[in-house]
């Protein structure tokens, strides 16, 4: 699929058209795009000099594997839907049977609300009201900007409006590609030390220095690699940390984020539609089950909010 085929908002008078994912919030700057979706705020796409930077999806498509979407009041899954709130047990809904988890938060199937939009930047923002499992009401604003340098910088930002601390993890899930290369021959590299070792359900048990396949930080083909995995122990400098996809004629996509995010899991999706593998490079600032373990849990006060930034950007030569 190349970005011509997504469809143009502005080409119905109410910019919603026949898609699966609601309204579609189309930003643009010099030559990149993106393409940003009422459900679940997601990133459908983005690309520069019509060079897809991100895997995308057809109109009456649901976001294939999470493709772009953003995680909210928890990222990852949640062990048997269960965790406890001052020795009471909590039960939320189990959203990956095969698993029996509670997996990517409340806010996936949500309907965002338009805040702010300019040509180059749109914010939007869902509430999760209080419900069984998690009694506790906040506010999951997503900002998308076109910068100057014409990468794409997203900031998501989660506020309690609630009388009591909330517990969150908050996260994201792109998938990144390089237009046209061959996905198998890219060279995948991610700046962390330490991996999170789970067990059949995904969910960690322990961790270990990274080894064999994901041990990322020196770069490996894409091709053949079958991870599914948390990392952390990032390397920052600056307060950032850049994991990249790298072509053979020396082009480059890179995921960044920022030091709210420890984690960063990486999935290589070998069922992604139209595709031999996709790559998700997902930052997070906790891991799976952290709402049992307290592993990059956070508690956010009454009133109080909560931002963590990530981007993409792209070297590619002469084609921008």
């Amino acid at each position: 699929m190349t970005s011509s085929s997504i469809p143009d908002p502005s080409s119905s008078a109410d910019g919603f058209g026949a898609c699966a994912t609601g309204r579609q919030y189309e930003i643009r700057r010099g030559n990149a795009r993106a393409v940003v979706t009422e459900l679940a705020a997601g990133l459908r796409l983005y690309s520069r000099s019509d060079v897809l930077l991100t895997e995308t999806y057809g109109d009456a498509e649901i976001p294939p594997g999470g493709a772009g979407i953003t995680l909210a009041p928890w990222a990852n899954r949640v062990e048997d839907g269960v965790w406890y709130l001052d020795g009471k047990k909590q039960q939320l809904d189990i959203t990956e049977v095969s698993k029996n988890n509670a997996s990517h938060g409340l806010l996936r199937n949500a309907s965002y609300a338009l805040v702010d939009e300019s040509p180059y930047s749109v914010a939007l923002e869902a509430t999760v009201f209080p419900q069984h499992g998690y009694p506790f009401l906040l506010r999951h604003r997503v900002q998308y900007l076109l910068a100057e340098d014409l990468g794409l910088v997203v900031r998501q930002t989660l506020i309690n409006d609630s009388r009591t601390p909330a517990p969150f993890v908050i996260g994201a899930h792109p998938y990144l590609r390089l237009g046209d290369v061959d996905v198998d021959e890219l060279v995948l590299t991610v700046a962390a030390d330490t991996r999170l070792v789970a067990d059949e359900r995904l969910i960690p048990r322990s961790s270990e220095p990274v080894g064999g396949e994901t041990d990322l930080r020196s770069g490996r083909k894409v091709g053949g690699l079958d991870v599914d995995v948390a990392l952390t122990d990032i390397a920052f400098d600056g307060g950032v940390a850049r994991h990249t996809l790298r072509a053979p004629d020396g082009r480059s996509v890179s995921l960044w984020q920022d030091d709210a995010c420890k984690y960063v899991h990486v999935y290589v999706n070998t069922k992604f539609p139209g595709r031999s593998r996709a790559v998700a490079i997902e930052p997070m600032t906790g891991p799976a089950n952290a709402f049992n373990s307290g592993d990059g849990l956070r508690w956010l006060p009454p009133g109080e909010s909560f931002a963590i930034s990530w981007g993409i950007d792209a070297t590619l030569g002469d084609a921008g």
